[in-house]
């Protein structure tokens, strides 16, 4: 019987060599090449729907995924083809990180123009050099380590974005090194707010306005502490000079919401918590909000955090297209969902992951 190193070491194999389904296989997603010296080596994939003066969603997956297993998980691409705005899947590789995770604590990939961070720039920049898309609606949205990355960019390039959604994710600057970022993820070690704040201010030189900041977080999360969504929150209400008790704050079944706004009514910092779910994307599948499907670390729990990240953004509010006019459905998750099941279940019964 072959080992659980062995069985792992061949479905990587299979999944590196293209024999498991992968985001090229069908669907939305097409590879986005040649957009720029890469420095942090990672691949791009993207779906620009029709039409003129695209809003631009930047999202970046969590570990054990890639681009099209979080897409169909999350549905960013069927609602971008409903809505009419395009999605670009910044993807990690294994020889960068072996669990596909994004180096969201690794200095040389968290600086502005070095890195990862860099690569995830270029990618924007080659998407509204060739592509209809609006320059002043970009977002960034990602889970665990791709929520972590996402407060990497939001940090390290303020200006290129108008809004965040942070998905068990943790603070810019809370960590430098593996031992620092496990400690974080505990919610152990975190410094104040003022030095979050202080730390996105040392990112770039952007000076302000700073853009606007949406937090989900699981309070049964026991892999990211819900500790980081509180320091995310604080970090970026210090940044935007916000009060620190929210102006709203709204309970609806398991789900808990708080809001920040400015003087003028602009919403500045959103905060969803939602009782009960561990760590994960909340998708719903049911009803007139669904989106994406249930998967590891894509969790049904009835509330659609895409729907909802859209509709804060602006993006749902023009007409939605008839779905029958699609002109890509969205492939099965089998594939994908079939090697990630094995590995996973793999490590489980090695003790490698809870």
């Amino acid at each position: 019987m072959p080992s659980i190193s062995d069985t792992i070491e061949h479905l990587v194999r299979a999944q590196s060599l293209g024999l498991a389904a992968g985001p090229d296989t069908g669907g939305h997603l097409r590879a986005l090449e040649g957009f720029g010296a890469n420095p942090g080596a990672l691949n791009g994939w993207c779906h620009v729907p029709d039409g003129d003066a695209l809003p631009l969603v930047v999202v970046l997956h969590g570990c054990t995924q890639n681009a099209g297993s979080y897409d169909r998980g999350s549905g960013w691409s069927d609602l971008a083809e409903r809505f009419g705005f395009a999605v670009l899947f910044p993807e990690q590789v294994r020889t960068n990180n072996p669990n596909m995770c994004f180096n969201w604590f690794v200095p040389a990939d968290t600086s502005r123009d070095a890195g990862e961070a860099a690569s995830i720039r270029q990618m924007i920049a080659a998407m509204v050099d060739r592509f209809a898309i609006d320059p002043m609606r970009i977002f960034v949205t990602g889970l665990s380590a791709g929520g972590a990355m996402t407060s990497v960019m939001l940090a390290t390039y303020p200006e290129v974005f108008r809004a965040g959604a942070i998905i068990a994710g943790l603070p810019y600057g809370a960590a430098a090194t593996m031992p620092q970022a496990l400690e974080r993820m505990r919610g152990q070690g975190h410094p104040g707010d003022a030095a979050y704040a202080a730390a996105v201010r040392a990112a770039s030189s952007h000076p302000g306005p700073w853009p606007r900041v949406g937090v989900w977080h699981g309070d049964a999360d026991h892999t990211v502490n819900a500790v980081n969504a509180d320091r995310i929150v604080g970090q970026w209400r210090t940044l935007h000079g916000a009060a620190t008790a929210p102006d709203v704050e709204e309970v609806s079944g398991k789900l808990r919401s708080r809001a920040w706004h400015a003087a003028d009514g602009t919403q500045l910092i959103e905060d969803h918590r939602i009782a009960g779910m561990g760590h994960g994307t909340p998708v719903g599948t049911r009803g007139d909000t669904a989106c994406g499907s249930a998967m590891p670390h894509m969790l049904d729990v009835g509330i659609s955090s895409t729907w909802q990240i859209a509709q804060s953004w602006g993006l749902l509010d023009g007409a939605e297209r008839s779905r029958s006019s699609m002109s890509r459905a969205v492939p099965p998750a089998a594939p994908v969902n079939s090697v990630q099941a094995t590995i996973e279940a793999a490590l489980r019964s090695a003790g490698l992951m809870r």
